[in-house]
């Protein structure tokens, strides 16, 4: 099974989609099953993948660096003088997206039971939601860069329906926004791929899209245009930076940072509770993960000359999403600006090419992956019992509900980085790699923890005026709605409270998984780059 596990996990989902789009309509509570039982064959697939990860692998840009790796020819055409076109199904996994791939499956089967009311369209809704499914993994264990690419685009247009035809009163001008941001992304990202395709040569003749052909100096022609020796200028600009910075934009908006973050709040306001909690969850680390595994090793030396301008957009996200948090009265808006703030320091620890900070700044992914998810399921089962998301429409909730409450409580703190939590040990460990950093000046790591403060307040001003005091709900016939969890949301919760503990806790089981990758990653992009 070793052989084609990832390939399991990446299709076993459209065979979910085919089940689900033949299945007639007259059934349409089994497409929910259908959903479930694919996503609960991929958890199983998962701790086959987790049990047999071999920690000790060295590596990041060698195919013995990575595991379970499968590679077929998929496409390959002679293009008479311009040599051969040559295009590869190459998957596998390394530390790095191991960790990705678990935070999604996790995530994925907690949106499944989100969606379990939905009957709304239903069976355009499951094929949708099990078609990002597919394309989310795939993203993280493709090792060619035209099947990520393909990967890549293909979670664009069932988040666009999703949120579209599922979401909110504005949902069109969400789905929109969403759209043509990520479609701007996009493009500056296949820019950047041709150029590093006709770059690089296959060691058969011609060209290749292999993602490791293109970490190792030694596959580009000399006069390459992209060639780490070349002297290739656009507008004035060495074109290794140029194309850096396009990869940076682009993976920048999924991130997203400032400034090309605005899609992200009304997406989640209008996006609907399951469809917020991949968003959250599995999405914006695409852009952290594409950014490591593409753009910063591809690009070690333009990465280090431009690490300033990374660290100083994350200290940006992070002040500037914990301030706007500040002052949401939408529950659900003060949560996706909060999520702006928390990805910031993924980019700080990524800038500080530090192991501390890398590590952090990956354990803040999967830690923002759980947490997050969790706190938009929280404003989920407010909208659910009473249509409304405002914070000063609710007061004393803790009376009606008291075990929301504690699990609310519980996933606030972890978000805020209470030690005892994940969120904890990510953010010590990005500001310990921060203050280490050679490359960023203290200031930018001083003003971060700004961001800390901020977040302290938002949450605890939110709990405060939602959860505590006289018990108030703005419209009467609310009262009899407050009931305390059901069974399902708890279903929901368990897991990703008890990971956000065991992680804070016990951070080994993650750390055990990345930390000679990142040694090999950080060593890789510090010489590789600095002999340029």
């Amino acid at each position: 099974m070793n052989s084609v596990l990832l390939s399991l996990l990446i299709f076993i989902p459209l065979l979910g989609v085919f089940a689900v789009l033949v299945v007639p309509s007259t059934y349409k509570s089994s497409y929910k099953y259908i959903t479930l039982t694919i996503s609960l064959i991929q958890s199983i697939l998962a701790l086959v993948l987790y049990q047999g990860f071999d920690t000790s692998v060295v590596g990041v840009n060698t195919l013995d660096s990575f595991q379970f790796v499968e590679k077929v020819n998929w496409i390959s055409l002679q293009l008479g003088g311009f040599g051969k076109l040559s295009i590869d199904y190459f998957v596998g996994v390394d530390g790095i997206s191991i960790s990705m791939v678990l935070l999604s499956i996790l995530v994925i089967l907690v949106g499944v039971i989100s969606s379990w009311n939905v009957s709304e369209k239903a069976k355009g809704y499951f094929a949708l939601f099990l078609l990002l499914n597919s394309a989310i993994i795939g993203c993280f264990v493709a090792l060619d860069f035209f099947l990520f690419y393909l990967f890549f685009e293909f979670m664009l247009l069932p988040m666009y329906f999703l949120i579209g035809i599922w979401g909110g009163k504005r949902r069109e001008y969400a789905s929109i926004k969403f759209f043509l941001y990520t479609l701007l992304g996009s493009i500056f990202i296949l820019v950047v791929m041709i150029a590093l395709y006709i770059s690089v040569d296959h060691p058969d003749g011609g060209h290749t899209f292999s993602l490791l052909s293109m970490m190792d100096s030694s596959n580009y022609s000399s006069d390459a245009f992209l060639s780490l020796s070349g002297n290739h200028n656009i507008l004035g600009y060495p074109a290794r930076s140029v194309a850096f910075l396009l990869l940076f934009i682009g993976f920048a908006i999924k991130i997203p940072a400032v400034p090309v973050h605005t899609w992200l709040p009304d997406a989640h306001v209008q996006a609907p509770t399951a469809i917020s909690v991949i968003l959250a969850g599995i999405l914006l680390k695409i852009g952290g993960y594409g950014l490591i595994r593409i753009a910063y090793s591809i690009f070690p030396d333009a990465a280090i000359n431009y690490s300033w301008l990374v660290g100083f957009l994350g200290v940006v996200s992070i002040v500037y999403g914990a301030f706007n948090a500040l002052s949401c009265t939408d529950l659900k808006r003060l949560i996706a600006y909060s999520s702006v703030s928390h990805m910031g320091f993924v980019l700080l620890g990524l800038a500080s090419l530090t192991v501390e900070g890398v590590t952090g700044s990956i354990y803040q992914m999967f830690s923002h992956g759980i947490i997050s998810s969790g706190l938009f399921l929280l404003a989920g089962v407010i909208y659910d019992r009473t249509g409304d998301r405002l914070i000063d429409n609710y007061s004393g909730l803790a009376h009606k509900m008291p075990k929301y409450t504690v699990v609310v409580v519980m996933l606030f703190f972890a978000s805020l980085g209470l030690p005892g939590f994940s969120g904890f040990i990510a953010e010590v460990l990005v500001f310990l790699g921060a203050f280490k950093s050679e490359i960023l000046p203290k200031w930018m790591t001083i003003t971060a923890t700004l961001g800390l403060l901020l977040g302290a307040a938002y949450y605890l001003w939110t709990i405060q005026r939602m959860f505590f005091g006289k018990y108030f709900v703005r419209k009467s016939e609310w009262d009899n709605k407050m009931f305390d969890l059901t069974k399902r949301e708890y279903l929901m919760f368990i897991p990703l409270v008890f990971l956000a503990l065991l992680l804070g806790v016990f951070p080994h089981f993650l750390l055990d998984l990345m930390n000679t990758t990142i040694n090999a990653f950080v060593e890789f992009v510090h010489k590789t780059g600095i002999a340029q």
